[in-house]
């Protein structure tokens, strides 16, 4: 059973999020009311998964979220607010965050962010990403790393369709795989990137200009809409 540390500093918002998991199928192994009471708990219970508020006394949820991953605890952290501001947005996945929802989100929308974090996948709000997108997309693309010109041309479409925020179901049925094809795409992009989820590896295509691409039958790349 998936585990989650809530952490929010209104008992009330606290006591509805546990309500939802649990319901879901989720087992809650703890409630933190600020960021540092987080990161001890994050410590202590080794949760698959911490949601985490931004805006809390003393240590935000930030801070917090950046102690843990230097910590090098297991746990994934997913932002949960009430504000989509896109200074939370980069500040939360600068520091390791490995997804981005807001406390508008449904009950189902919410526990399959949890199971989605847990698979290594990046659960983000629909707005956030497209606003993330367009935020990168002005901008003039950097050259490409060695790294990144190491991907072979299935591995660049599966990255272009992860950072256009297709799940790995998703990706299976556009480019007509298995959804064990995709993961081990997946596996691959992210040790040749270097990067440590999923979420380091869709900002980098962003900032060298890797889209949503996928071949159409006269082998030239048909553009995937986001």
């Amino acid at each position: 059973m998936t585990r989650v540390l809530l952490a929010d500093d209104q008992a009330m918002i606290r006591n509805g999020l546990r309500l939802i998991l649990e319901l879901g199928g989720i087992e809650v192994v703890g409630e933190a009311a600020d960021g540092a009471e987080a990161v001890a708990l994050a410590t202590e219970l080794r949760p698959d998964v911490v949601l985490m508020d931004v805006r809390m006394p003393g240590t935000d949820g930030i801070e917090a979220t950046r102690r843990i991953i230097d910590a090098g605890l297991p746990c994934r952290v997913v932002i949960l607010t009430t504000f989509d501001l896109d200074r939370h947005v980069y500040d939360a996945l600068t520091v390791g965050a490995s997804g981005f929802l807001l406390k508008e989100a449904s009950a189902q929308q919410l526990v399959a962010a949890v199971e989605r974090a847990v698979d290594g996948e990046a659960p983000m709000a629909a707005p956030v990403l497209t606003r993330m997108i367009h935020r990168f997309l002005e901008r003039a693309p950097a050259p490409e790393p060695a790294n990144l010109q190491s991907l072979s041309p299935r591995e660049r479409e599966v990255l272009g369709l992860m950072a256009a925020g297709h799940t790995n179901p998703e990706i299976a049925d556009r480019l007509v795989v298995s959804l064990a094809t995709v993961k081990t795409h997946v596996r691959s992009i992210l040790a040749k990137l270097d990067a440590r989820d999923r979420v380091q590896a869709v900002l980098l295509a962003h900032r060298h200009g890797v889209t949503g691409e996928v071949r159409g039958p006269t082998g030239r790349p048909d553009t995937v809409s986001g």
